[in-house]
């Protein structure tokens, strides 16, 4: 994810775009840190002046996020950056909270890692706007095209989404290592956001976003004084 997250970055800065990443790690269930190495992996990008790459921990968050993602992505385009790219812990059938603090979803895979099937299953394809398959180049060009098709012919049976620009979702294939591809990605990327916008779809999402951010913010402080509200010797059974 990293490499691509990075060739695709440069490419959009060299654009004339200002890019911003919020990266999430995994944090440790027993002693609770993460590495927090995005930086170290971007070396290309992390110097670029144009550039902002912030790593954080999940802190246990569900999702494939943090829980001050949604608060990051707003300083972020209140800073200027006019793309913010959000690299997850590596989302599965369920974690999908991305999802909804974004205005589009890319679903990353690699060819040939025993993922094909995973299209004939609801939960992250359902919600997917554009599923890339990295890494076509080499000998996995090949590979990357099959699985390439497999993709595009388990979302066409999905249902239609409501409202949705036609052709989407879709399958692509790139190559972070040789940057080819990535501008296909972009394009798509692009055509996706303007649809939305002409058709009012990307406001209502932007409010339907909102409304779901302020009832998770207010579950989480209902949570947190009920928490603290439990004397020491109180406990909760099931």
């Amino acid at each position: 994810k990293s490499t691509f997250i990075e060739s695709f970055g440069m490419q959009l800065i060299g654009q004339g775009r200002k890019v911003a990443v919020l990266a999430v790690d995994p944090s440790s269930t027993i002693a609770g840190g993460a590495i927090l190495g995005d930086k170290t992996r971007m070396e290309r990008l992390v110097r670029a002046p144009d550039a902002f790459i912030r790593p954080s921990p999940s802190g246990g968050e569900l999702g494939g996020v943090a829980r001050r993602t949604r608060e990051a992505i707003l300083l972020c385009e209140a800073a200027g950056f006019d793309t913010v790219l959000v690299e997850t812990v590596g989302v599965g059938q369920s974690e999908i909270a991305v999802a909804q603090m974004t205005d589009s979803f890319v679903l990353l895979l690699a060819p040939a890692g025993g993922d094909e099937l995973q299209g004939v299953k609801r939960g992250v394809m359902e919600i997917a706007d554009i599923v890339v398959i990295n890494k076509a180049d080499g000998e996995m060009k090949p590979a990357a095209e099959r699985t390439k098709a497999d993709y595009a012919s388990a979302l066409r049976l999905f249902r239609p989404r409501d409202g949705e620009a036609k052709g989407y979702p879709m399958a692509l294939t790139a190559s972070a290592l040789e940057e080819e591809g990535l501008e296909a990605v972009w394009d798509a990327l692009a055509g996706l956001d303007q649809a939305r916008r002409s058709s009012g779809l990307h406001a209502r999402r932007r409010k339907s976003q909102a409304l779901q951010w302020m009832d998770a913010a207010i579950e989480a402080q209902l949570m947190g004084a009920f928490r603290a509200s439990l004397s020491d010797g109180d406990q909760l059974s099931a």
